[in-house]
């Protein structure tokens, strides 16, 4: 395709795919898209690892690297904030409702969950902005293409960063007023992501988003704008390419990919899922997350639970239970299948089976040129 953004990254079609899988990032940009590694889950060690195979199976297509830096975080300018320190501050209230919410689905709860975090409790918190940072240096030791912040403004120093690489910074926004303060803050791309998305999203449809962002970022400077939120098919992406959005950032529906991290049983259950299955919850992470109904989020949601945590305390308790669950299930424990979840989109309901990535890029690129001849033959 011939657009702006296109010629921006040198790709085929403006497809972004947001992603924690390395396989999934080279598998989409090899079809002609543009796959975006989320880094915040590892280290600076791991993360080299992780863009050392992408960089030798990507046959020389352009990728991207997203980070997780909050403006609003409780513990954004403390000193040796480590997963161990953190977790001790985790109330024993909190802790014996995940025991007992384990224990009820037949889970004996292991001592990661004491420990507070699947990962090493003297490893540093990787959204706070030092250990971001370090994550970012890491990327421009290889050709990414694109760098990307979410839950606020990118550092300055992130900025300064990508203009020093000449490589793009783009920000994630959930409303006008976002959009406006990144615009001005002077990042290079916006990702207007609407309330369908999975993870982290703000309340406002992305069908109502995307215009509005437009309307208030004209006045300030021309800044490309792709569109996110329950944005499955091709034909979901020419409507907002209509809008005036240049392409589309997505990620629920890479999940469904035989190259996904994720599991065999969530993959069941996102095929199974109807759009109203997932839910906006703070159970997971401490801020509102979409993610699918589980027994996990039920119990959060409900009268009996003592409330989410801020982040990033939330993520310390939640994700070493639900590795727990997931192991058990895994096992064949059916109760423990119960609580497994993912973040994901309500664009689940659209998800009938599992693909390869390539194939999801052909049936976009497919539906897209179909819409595409449809509005042209409508115009004639």
């Amino acid at each position: 395709m011939n657009t702006p953004i296109c010629k921006m990254f040198g790709i085929d079609f403006p497809l972004f795919a947001f992603t924690h899988c390395r396989d999934v990032v080279a598998a989409v940009s090899r079809a002609g898209g543009f796959g975006v590694l989320g880094a915040t889950a590892f280290s600076p060690s791991q993360l080299e690892e992780e863009l050392k195979w992408i960089d030798d199976h990507i046959d020389g297509k352009p990728y991207g690297v997203d980070v997780l830096i909050p403006e609003n975080l409780s513990i954004k300018n403390e000193k040796d904030a480590t997963r161990g320190k953190l977790a001790q501050r985790i109330p024993q209230q909190h802790k014996d409702f995940v025991r007992d919410l384990l224990a009820k689905h037949d889970i004996e709860a292991s001592q990661m969950l004491e420990e507070g975090s699947v990962r090493a409790p003297d490893s540093h918190f990787s959204m706070q902005e030092e250990h971001a940072l370090k994550l970012i240096e890491t990327s421009f030791k290889h050709p990414i293409k694109l760098v990307a912040n979410a839950l606020g403004v990118p550092p300055e120093r992130m900025i300064e960063m990508g203009r020093k690489h000449g490589v793009p910074v783009a920000a994630l926004v959930g409303a006008p007023e976002h959009a406006v303060r990144q615009a001005k803050a002077g990042v290079d791309i916006l990702v207007a992501q609407g309330g369908e998305a999975g993870g982290h999203c703000g309340e406002v449809s992305t069908m109502v988003l995307i215009p509005e962002v437009l309307r208030a970022i004209k006045p300030i400077r021309n800044v490309p704008v792709l569109a996110a939120g329950g944005i499955m098919t091709g034909r979901q992406m020419a409507a907002c390419m209509a809008m005036g959005a240049g392409g589309v950032w997505t990620g629920s529906v890479w999940l469904a990919t035989q190259e996904s991290e994720t599991t065999e049983i969530f993959r069941e259950k996102m095929v199974a899922a109807r759009s109203r299955d997932t839910v906006r919850s703070r159970g997971r992470t401490g801020k509102p997350a979409r993610q699918l109904k589980s027994a996990w989020t039920d119990a959060w949601e409900g009268s009996g639970s003592p409330g989410s945590l801020g982040m990033p305390l939330q993520s310390l308790i939640s994700e070493p239970a639900l590795e727990v669950a997931q192991r058990a299930a895994a096992r064949g424990n059916p109760k423990a299948r119960e609580l497994v979840t993912y973040f994901v989109g309500q664009g689940v309901g659209l998800v009938d089976s599992v693909k390869t990535c390539r194939t999801v890029v052909n049936e976009f690129m497919e539906d897209f040129a179909e819409a595409l001849s449809d509005m042209q033959a409508l115009a004639e």
